[in-house]
């Protein structure tokens, strides 16, 4: 499996948009966009200069099948992130894709942003994406319950470089 990160476009975030709605996914992935405009317009955001996001699709062997992406960029004092990424092909799930783009995603915002630490939230029943985080290094730091449903914290610490 070739597992490469390419620039996010307009048209690549209606593809996200439209194929991020099956049941599947929306039960493991809380989403803000509820609409098709409103996921434009944090795409619009995301492409203003100095925006507190920035995010990459997810190409296997040359076919679009996610986004993975970070958000609430702080600059200031430690920089930090949340991150959050979803392959959307699930023939693909269980099989590393979503485990190589977020090493390779980790790497670049590094480097971009000088990041240093990078959280992530999950559902504790969402086994792949537990497996996900710890597979690139992130350490569980909180759980807890909220309408009924168990949900995970976990953090990333970037190597010194």
């Amino acid at each position: 499996m070739n597992i490469t990160l390419h620039r996010r476009t307009a048209e690549t975030a209606a593809v996200y948009f439209a194929r991020s709605r099956a049941p599947e996914i929306r039960k493991t992935l809380p989403q803000k966009a509820q609409t098709l405009e409103e996921a434009m317009a944090e795409f619009r955001k995301s492409q203003a200069p100095g925006a507190a996001s920035y995010g990459r699709t997810i190409y296997v062997d040359g076919r679009y099948v996610g986004d993975v992406w970070c958000y609430g960029i702080d600059r200031q004092g430690e920089p930090q992130a949340m991150v959050s990424y979803c392959i959307f092909e699930q023939g693909l799930w269980g099989r590393g894709a979503a485990s190589e783009a977020l090493r390779l995603f980790l790497a670049e915002i590094q480097e971009r942003f000088g990041l240093e630490r990078v959280g992530a939230f999950t559902y504790a029943a969402n086994a792949g994406s537990v497996r996900v985080l710890e597979k690139n290094g992130f350490r569980l730091s909180e759980t807890w319950i909220e309408e009924g449903v168990e949900s995970c914290y976990y953090v990333y610490s970037a190597p010194a470089v």
